[in-house]
């Protein structure tokens, strides 16, 4: 099985490297001190999204906060955000993508689970992520080459015991087709499913070492792009359906630690079988 992050690292100016992590740290800073300062409340559900979607003025504060800082310091490169661009494409070299409050039921309910996520990408995947973990007063970043860092300090997977634990998300719409079967396979092998509401957290976890491997069934480019830069970087493996590697594969992801990536991938190829 190959990884994602077995292959050489594609180039990159490394000043452009350098401001931009700078820049979207500081980001992610400010992020979450404003959610940790609105959380649980300025809730407004939009009726025409999902029972799983909701927007919230702290959303759409972070959204402008994050555009008008990135295209200052990097008029060039468009930024994407999932409150207004449904798709992102775009033929620049790089693109920002910003997910300002990833997890927002749980933000709007004051559960403590929820995100700032932010990637410089390119036509090869994440180049800068960052995550912000508020209610744990933890920033996570990386770097294509440089490594994980969480609040400064190294992460790099390899000493950690393998987890029990594997994360999903919820699609959409409700549970994925075959997730329940998933969870069977998953349980028979002594391992627990958890679904707690932020795909950026899900994935992260695996890149701390705390999940052995998180499991999205569909997802948004902005959900998960800061989050798998961090697992790259931490020597997770990042596969797509077929079990191929891909920095951001369209038709669902699975982020594992290398020790478990193929028990992992089997169960949900045998859930999803058809």
């Amino acid at each position: 099985m190959t990884v994602l992050s077995s292959r050489p690292a594609q180039p990159v100016d490394p000043g452009l490297v350098s401001i931009a992590l700078e820049i979207a740290g500081r980001l992610a800073n400010d992020a979450s001190d404003v959610i940790m300062a609105t959380a649980g409340r300025g809730a407004r559900p939009d009726d025409e999204t999902s029972p799983f979607d909701w927007v919230t003025d702290t959303d759409r504060t972070l959204e402008r906060h994050t555009r008008r800082v990135l295209m200052a310091e990097f008029p060039d490169i468009p930024v994407f955000c999932e409150d207004v661009d449904e798709d992102v494409a775009s033929d620049a070299e790089y693109r920002w993508v910003v997910d300002p409050v990833d997890g927002t039921a749980n933000y709007v309910a004051g559960v403590p689970w929820c995100a700032y996520s932010l990637a410089l990408v390119d036509r090869w995947g994440p180049v800068v992520g960052v995550v912000a973990d508020p209610y744990r007063a933890q920033i996570y970043a990386a770097a294509r080459g440089r490594g994980m860092r969480a609040n400064g300090t190294p992460v790099k997977l390899g000493d950690q015991a393998v987890s029990s634990i594997v994360c999903t998300e919820m699609t959409r719409t409700g549970p994925w087709p075959g997730m329940g079967e998933f969870i069977s396979r998953a349980a028979l092998a002594g391992t627990g499913v958890r679904v707690l509401g932020s795909k950026a957290l899900a994935v992260a976890q695996v890149a701390l070492g705390h999940a052995a491997a998180a499991v999205l069934h569909s997802y948004h480019e902005w959900d998960v792009a800061g989050a798998v830069a961090l697992a790259v970087e931490s020597g997770a493996a990042v596969l797509d359906r077929r079990g191929e590697d891909d920095p951001l594969p369209v038709d669902g992801l699975l982020v594992a630690m290398p020790e478990v990536a193929e028990e992992v991938l089997a169960w949900w190829q045998s859930s999803t079988a058809r």
